[in-house]
C-alpha cells in the first residue's frame, strides 16, 4: 500500500521526506553509491579506512600519494564532506574520485572524515564527530599514534581544515574550535571552504534581488528541520557566522574560500568575507569565484575546466609555504 501525502511530517525536494510515524526516506543523488579503498589506477594513490572512534565506530578514509615517504613529510587536509547533515559519506564515488586527484596533484595526505547524519542523530553530533577525528589525528604527532600513515607520512606543522557545502560548514566550526582549543604539536595554517553552507534570516548582498520567495522557504524549511534543541533558529551560530562573535579568534591563519557564481548561497559565501574581516581576525582570506558555476560543480565533471582551476588554487594555497 502506497504512503498517502497525509503521512508525511516533513518533505524536504531532494534531500530527505519524514513520516508522522517516524519513519524516513533519503533520497539517492549521482555518486552516492559506495566505493572501496586501494591503489587508484589513475593516480597511483593509496587509501584506506580506519575507525578513529571504536564507540561509535565512526571512520576516517585516508590517503596517501603514490611517491609518500617517510623522509618527505606531507601536509595534511582534513576534509569533511558535505550532504546537508542528512546526506553523503567519505566512501562514496563522488568524494572518493575527488580526493584521488587532489591528493595527487597537491601532493597532500588526506583525512577524510565520515560523521553521524540527520535524522538519525541529531546535528551537533556532526560537530562532535568531526572534533573527535582532529583529536584522533592529533594523537599522531609524536610519531606513536595508532595509524602509521599518519605517524610516518604527515608534517604535523601543515595542517589544513577543509569541507563542502554542509561540510565547509563544519570546517568552519573546526576552525572556531582549533582557536579556542590546545592541540599540542599540529600547526593550522588554513582552512579551505568550498561553497560553504551558510544560512540567515536576514537577506545579504542581492539576495532580495534574485533570489525566489520559493528558495527562501526551501532553505528556511531545511534549517527549521535539522535546528538542535533549543536552537534560536536562522539567527543560530551554527548556520549564520554573522552571529558568531567567535570567528575573530579562529585558530587558522589563512582561509580559501571559492565561491561558484550561479550558487544559491553565493552572496552567503562573498559575504562571509566581510563578516570575517569584520570581526577583527588577524588572518589573511581570499575568495576565488568560478563564474556560471552552480553549487559543488567540480564534482560533476572532475576534468572540466573550471573543476581543474579549482584544484589547482587548493593545491596552490596548501603549498604556497
Amino acid at each position: 500500500m502506497e504512503t498517502s501525502a497525509e503521512e508525511i511530517a516533513v518533505d524536504i525536494p531532494d534531500l530527505i521526506r519524514i513520516y508522522k510515524d517516524g519513519h524516513f526516506e533519503k533520497f539517492h543523488v549521482p555518486g552516492s553509491d559506495i566505493v572501496p579503498p586501494g591503489i587508484d589506477p589513475s593516480t597511483g594513490v593509496n587509501s584506506k579506512d580506519v575507525v578513529y572512534s571504536p564507540e561509535t565506530n565512526m571512520f576516517a578514509r585516508l590517503y596517501i600519494p603514490k611517491n609518500a615517504t617517510p623522509t618527505r613529510k606531507l601536509p595534511l587536509l582534513t576534509f569533511i564532506h558535505g550532504g546537508g547533515f542528512v546526506i553523503g559519506t567519505a566512501a562514496s564515488s563522488l568524494y572518493h574520485n575527488f580526493l584521488n586527484l587532489l591528493v595527487s596533484e597537491a601532493n597532500v595526505a588526506v583525512v577524510s572524515v565520515e560523521y553521524r547524519l540527520f535524522p538519525e542523530f541529531q546535528l551537533h553530533i556532526a560537530y562532535g564527530d568531526s572534533w573527535e577525528a582532529i583529536k584522533w589525528v592529533e594523537r599522531h604527532v609524536n610519531g606513536i599514534g595508532p595509524e602509521p600513515w599518519l605517524n610516518e607520512y604527515v608534517d604535523f606543522e601543515k595542517v589544513f581544515l577543509a569541507g563542502d557545502s554542509a561540510g565547509a560548514n563544519i570546517a568552519h566550526q573546526m576552525a572556531i574550535r582549533v582557536g579556542s582549543n590546545s592541540l599540542d604539536g599540529m600547526r593550522f595554517q588554513g582552512a579551505i571552504l568550498l561553497h560553504p553552507y551558510f544560512w540567515g534570516k536576514e537577506r545579504v548582498g542581492t539576495e532580495s534581488e534574485w533570489m525566489e520567495p520559493t528558495m527562501i522557504r526551501y532553505l528556511d524549511n531545511i534549517w527549521d528541520v535539522l535546528k538542535p534543541e533549543g536552537s534560536p533558529g536562522l539567527d543560530d551560530m551554527l548556520i549564520n557566522p554573522g552571529m558568531d562573535p567567535r570567528i575573530v579568534s579562529m585558530g587558522v591563519s589563512e582561509i580559501l574560500v571559492c565561491v561558484a557564481g550561479d550558487d544559491f548561497m553565493r552572496e552567503r559565501d562573498r559575504n562571509y568575507k566581510k563578516l570575517i574581516e569584520e570581526s577583527g581576525w588577524k588572518g589573511k582570506l581570499e575568495v576565488v569565484e568560478h563564474k556560471g558555476e552552480g553549487h559543488v560543480f567540480f564534482y560533476n565533471n572532475l576534468l572540466s575546466e573550471n573543476a581543474i582551476a579549482l584544484r589547482t588554487r587548493v593545491s596552490a594555497f596548501i603549498n604556497k609555504t
